[in-house]
């Protein structure tokens, strides 16, 4: 497991663009069949995104919307489950913390109108 943490936290801090999608989609396969036999609330979903993830990956050429917002949803979540978690505690949290901030919160298009006019989050400034 802790290769696993290692080449995950590697590609998210060298920066996910330089990451080529085959090999991102292979990391994702690892982490889906970590997390397989996991019976801690919330995994189903963890491994749901991860599939979502996963399949945007295996395009090659992947739909950037489509990556960031199970990005953040993975990071969330993996942030939550971190205190369920038997070990590795710190490492889930630190690996939540980097998915979430290299995801991005993307809800629905036709939720997206109201989000714009009523803005629940500060936006970066670039």
């Amino acid at each position: 497991m802790a290769v696993k943490f290692a080449g995950t936290m590697n590609a998210i801090n060298r920066g996910l663009d330089a990451t080529k999608p085959t090999k991102g989609a292979d990391m994702v396969e690892d982490w889906e069949a970590a997390l397989a036999d996991v019976e801690i609330s919330g995994a189903k979903g963890i491994l749901r995104d991860l599939a979502s993830l996963r399949k945007q990956l295996e395009k090659g050429e992947p739909d950037a919307d489509r990556v960031h917002a199970p990005l953040h949803r993975l990071g969330t979540a993996t942030t939550k489950i971190a205190d369920k978690a038997d070990k590795n505690q710190d490492k889930l949290k630190a690996l939540g913390e980097a998915l979430t901030e290299a995801g991005e919160d993307q809800p629905d298009e036709e939720e997206d109108v109201a989000a714009a006019a009523a803005p629940k989050r500060a936006r970066k400034k670039a």
